[in-house]
């Protein structure tokens, strides 16, 4: 069932000379094959007639491209874009596709510019434009993924494993004795149906058949779990459909396990006889559920869509993912691992290697990050589709049609040996300092530089969540009438897709702010003196480690302590660049203390430019004062502002 979705590539192959202005018997009986799917012989009578329009060219095309045979769709493309007046944009699109299949990406971008030039809007286009510079990258193996072919695979077509416990549910050709063997128009082998394995090491073993009740006479499958495995979505071909465009389109229908054995299946509410929905995820819950449908009002052939139960166990309206992750391609098998907040999706809209290709983006409720490549060798230049993940985001299924397997669509395994480099999340909770939630917090994030790049307000549980880049820090805000500003760091570094970063807001009349001068001090005799720098520089100087070292050891002592770091700039240049030299300097010496403290979190550094001088050094005003260099060096300073109980 992974090609229903998939509207069927223009090509065409002939020997001749030009294009008929009308049909010939030939050519429609050839139409009639092609729209039962028996391409083999519509490509035989599309061969057979002594000339085709260009409609049925491209129906000949079609039905090169779905037996495979892409060299002859290569061919065949390279006739049909020369001749003058009988080209449009998608065939430019589609003669790409074919040229990465065979591998010809070099050609494949000369085709890909000149769809771009005719259908810039398009986001194909805008797609390749920003991701094509990236193919040497997609084509190296950095060592993320070890893939292994499984021995289960036959010359049949296996594809679309799920979860299932611990065994693996996939959609299946493989015969099963009977004394007649419907087949498939498409490829002359048996209709899909629902097998069972169980999972030994990585590989699976003996697959069964699912459920007689639930395997019918037509496609059954790909499926999905929730529930601990009790409730069970799954794809199949509605065999009572007798509409008028005589396609039997797909549909999702639901099933129980109950007193030891699978219920009669229960149609999905979507379900429509003039187009089609399938290929379900069910999150744990089995309250929303992900799936594809070629339904009116999307970007463009199968888009992926989310629906959810109200209270009452009520499907809502679906939601479609919206041009971050739908083209006017193909998007589907959509896999939602709901520990980690990341989608799998399969498309051959987004830019890629060829034919389908494994997409990756994290997810944060209605707000999808940016969407990755999963790259080589998850990715080929062939069909590699419908991938899935463990909870530990470290081992995996996918479907490939790639060369070296056993025929037709194969099953492997992947490994997960490194972090995905798909964004990772920051979150957290504003809370007061007994950690009570503080619901209504205006939480800002901003990046290194200083620049907010995200806000938004907490709900009644006081939690927040943002995409982030990795290997960056950033630093979040809260903010809340009478209550002290909540502030804190946080670094993408390292292999954690979730950084936890919670805000501590305190009420005003709980907090003391103090600013630390020559002689102050908390209860003990510590003296700190402001942190200097050298002129136009932000190295942490010798002098400066020792007022740094002495927050550091306080801070220690007393784990509940907040700081910030305030850093200045004198005056003699522009007030963008000292402010940016302020930055630095905050960061600087921030960094230095996170390093030899307990909870890094409750100290960071903040740039003021050139404002607030402790002396009369200001070069913006209308007598600009002359200052010597000792006192200009006053105000080259990082203040220490504590905040505590």
């Amino acid at each position: 069932m992974k090609n229903i979705f998939i509207p069927i590539i223009a090509l065409a192959c002939t020997g001749m000379s030009g294009f008929a202005q009308e049909k010939s018997n030939k050519e429609l009986k050839g139409d009639e094959y092609a729209f039962n799917y028996s391409f083999d012989k519509a490509i035989v009578a599309y061969t057979q007639a002594r000339q085709l329009t260009p409609d049925g060219q491209r129906r000949l095309a079609e039905s090169y491209c779905n037996m495979d045979q892409h060299a002859e769709s290569e061919a065949a493309y390279a006739r049909l874009i020369n001749i003058p007046g009988d080209v449009v944009a998608d065939d430019y699109y589609n003669y790409a596709m074919v040229l990465k299949t065979n591998g010809k990406y070099a050609e494949a971008n000369e085709s890909m510019d000149k769809f771009s030039a005719l259908k810039p809007e398009d986001s194909r286009a805008k797609n390749y434009s920003a991701n094509n510079t990236g193919l040497t990258g997609m084509m190296t193996d950095n060592g993320r993924y070890k893939i292994q072919h499984l021995d289960i695979n036959t010359d049949a077509q296996d594809f679309g494993a799920c979860y299932y416990g611990d065994k693996v549910v996939f959609a299946s050709t493989r015969a099963t004795p009977k004394w007649i063997q419907k087949k498939y128009n498409w490829n002359r082998k048996p209709f899909l149906d629902m097998r069972v394995s169980e999972v030994n090491g990585g590989q699976l073993h003996a697959p069964e058949n699912f459920s007689k009740r639930l395997n019918g006479k037509l496609h059954d499958g790909t499926a999905c779990f929730s529930n601990n495995g009790t409730h069970m979505a799954f794809t199949s071909n509605n065999a009572s459909d007798r509409s008028k465009d005589r396609i039997v389109e797909l549909q999702i229908f639901f099933s129980t396990y109950t007193d030891g054995k699978w219920s009669e299946e229960e149609p999905f509410v979507l379900n429509d006889k003039g187009y089609s929905v399938g290929q379900p995820c069910l999150t744990p819950s089995g309250n929303t559920m992900y799936f594809t449908s070629d339904k009116p009002g999307g970007y463009g052939g199968a888009d992926i869509y989310r629906i959810t139960k109200d209270e009452k166990g009520t499907w809502g309206n679906p939601e479609n993912l919206g041009n971050k992750i739908n083209t006017e391609g193909n998007e589907m098998f959509p896999f939602f691992e709901e520990s980690n907040d990341v989608l799998f999706f399969t498309s051959d809209g987004h830019f890629g290697l060829g034919g389908l290709d494994i997409f990756i983006c994290a997810v944060n409720g209605a707000e999808f990050g940016r969407v990755y490549n999963a790259g080589t060798p998850l990715n080929t230049q062939y069909d590699d589709f419908a991938a899935i993940v463990n909870n530990k985001m470290s081992r995996g299924y996918f479907s490939s049609n790639r060369t070296g397997g056993s025929g037709d669509d194969n099953i492997y395994s992947f490994d997960l040996l490194k972090a995905l480099d798909i964004g990772k999340k920051i979150k957290g909770i504003a809370m007061d300092k007994n950690g009570t939630p503080v619901p209504g917090t205006f939480v800002s994030l901003a990046d290194d530089a200083g620049n907010v790049i995200n806000t938004l307000v907490t709900k009644d549980d006081g939690t927040y969540t943002f995409l982030v880049d990795p290997d960056k820090n950033f630093f979040l805000t809260g903010k809340k009438q009478n209550y002290i500003d909540g502030r804190i760091s946080a670094g993408t570094f390292g292999n954690e897709l979730i950084i936890v970063a919670d805000l501590i807001l305190l009420k005003k009349e709980e907090a003391i702010v103090v600013k630390i001068e020559v002689g102050a001090d908390l209860g003990k005799i510590v003296a700190f003196n402001s942190v200097y720098f050298d002129f136009h520089e932000f190295g942490i100087r010798p002098d400066a480690e020792i007022e740094l070292d002495k927050i550091i050891a306080i801070m220690n002592e007393y784990p509940g302590m907040i700081v910030e770091l305030s850093s200045y700039a004198d005056c003699r240049a522009s007030k963008g660049y000292n402010q940016a030299l302020s930055d630095k300097r905050a960061n600087a010496s921030a960094e230095y203390v996170k390093k030899r403290i307990t909870n890094p979190g409750r100290i960071y550094g903040k740039g003021y430019g050139e404002t607030k001088p402790v002396n009369g050094c200001a070069c913006e005003s209308d007598i600009v004062s002359v200052c010597p260099e000792d006192e200009h060096q006053k105000n080259r300073r990082t203040e220490f502002i504590i905040i505590r109980e």
